[in-house]
């Protein structure tokens, strides 16, 4: 079972979210929460392996709580879940450790397909917001890829495999499956990976292989 948390200060937007996670048999909110202050609370309280945050809240906005929650509860999915698509949302939401970003206007499926995603340790994006972040990385690309490929050098060939099947999307098992591997030695990769190119989650580290051209080849499944 999956544990989430729902964050939104609008009661008939969690009534919704909450609606459509119901569906899924292997989702259960088990909080919600009407500000990021108490998001936080909550999360200490009953450790759910997701958050959903709504980025404009009231006393601590989702921006603010993600940063937070990297801090005191760092094994705990986050996915910010907002009406706003812009680049900058995106851009802070993500260097705060946001694991996925979602939009509420798009496809319910999205929400459910994403919350397994970090839930087994992969990253998500709604497709709206992952044109964002390609057409981003187009402005500057040479410097990035350059900077990237770079990173990547300090990298074992192992843990280059293994990001080129993270930035595929492959969870852990999934990469560990794909590699011959146990699921506790691909963690201790990526542990690894994420220290060795300064990366704070799994969606920065994915964006490095993207720029250094690890992700040819490794497409997801099996």
């Amino acid at each position: 079972m999956i544990k989430v948390l729902l964050a939104d200060d609008e009661t008939m937007i969690r009534a919704g979210v909450r609606a459509v996670l119901a569906v899924d048999p292997e989702i259960e909110v088990v909080a919600e929460a009407a500000d990021g202050r108490e998001a936080i609370r909550l999360a200490l309280a009953h450790r759910p392996d997701v958050v959903l945050l709504d980025i404009r809240m009231p006393r601590m906005d989702g921006l603010a709580a993600v940063a937070e929650l990297r801090r005191v509860a760092p094994g705990t999915a986050v996915v910010m879940l907002t009406t706003f698509g812009e680049d900058d949302y995106i851009a802070r939401a993500l260097g705060e450790g946001a694991d996925g970003f979602l939009l509420k206007s798009g496809d319910p499926r999205e929400l459910l397909a994403g919350i397994h995603a970090v839930a087994e340790g992969a990253a998500c994006l709604s497709p709206r917001v992952a044109r964002r972040v390609v057409s981003a990385l187009a402005d500057g690309r040479m410097t990035r890829e350059a900077s990237a490929r770079e990173r990547v050098t300090a990298l074992t060939p192992r843990e280059r495999d293994v990001l080129a099947l993270l930035a595929a999307g492959l969870s852990n098992a999934r990469i560990a499956r794909r590699l011959h591997l146990v699921e506790g030695t691909v963690k201790a990769h990526v542990s690894s990976i994420l220290n060795r190119l300064g990366a704070e989650n799994r969606v920065q580290a994915a964006i490095i292989a993207h720029e250094a051209g690890l992700t040819a080849g490794a497409e997801p499944g099996g």
